[in-house]
């Protein structure tokens, strides 16, 4: 982060106050804004510190830190669970297709009418799957009545992806 805007800006607010002073208070501000520089640089820095040590505590298992490279400091966050041997959680196993039907159980035919958006996901997600869409839409519509089956639920309207913990 480099910190020159910063100081330019307290520079100019220096001017700007000593524009209503005489000549010589112009030129002690001026000088002073140039031998405040390292004191300002190095208060800002010790903030910045303050700022990332405050935020550590907020974070659970993230570490931000600030270091200084070429003068000019730089924030870095780490991971504190991924160098202590953190492994994600692997995602469930997918649910096994349906059983087949009992022997003396009928199959019945429903003919089914879907907008053509909603048929192409219904056989993107079959064919994701490793299943005919015939056998995705029997186990979806069994999930649903028969509820959550291997920790899967599938809900209509919502789509969520990614890990909570």
């Amino acid at each position: 982060m480099e910190l020159t805007p910063y100081v330019d800006s307290l520079r100019g607010s220096l001017a700007a106050a000593a524009q209503a002073a005489a000549d010589d208070v112009r030129e002690a501000a001026d000088r002073l804004s140039y031998a405040v520089e390292p004191s300002l640089r190095l208060t800002l820095i010790e903030a910045f510190g303050d700022a990332a040590a405050e935020i550590t505590t907020q974070l659970d298992g993230v570490s931000v830190d600030v270091r200084l490279r070429g003068g000019n400091p730089e924030f870095v966050a780490s991971d504190e669970r991924v160098t202590a041997g953190f492994t994600p959680p692997q995602p469930p196993e997918p649910p096994s297709p349906p059983p087949p039907p009992e022997a003396d159980e009928s199959m019945s035919r429903i003919s089914l009418r879907l907008p053509e958006s909603l048929k192409t996901r219904a056989e993107e997600a079959a064919a994701a799957d490793g299943l005919s869409v015939n056998a995705w839409l029997v186990r979806a519509i069994s999930q649903m009545l028969d509820g959550p089956q291997s920790g899967v639920h599938i809900s209509l309207g919502r789509r969520v992806s990614g890990w909570v913990r």
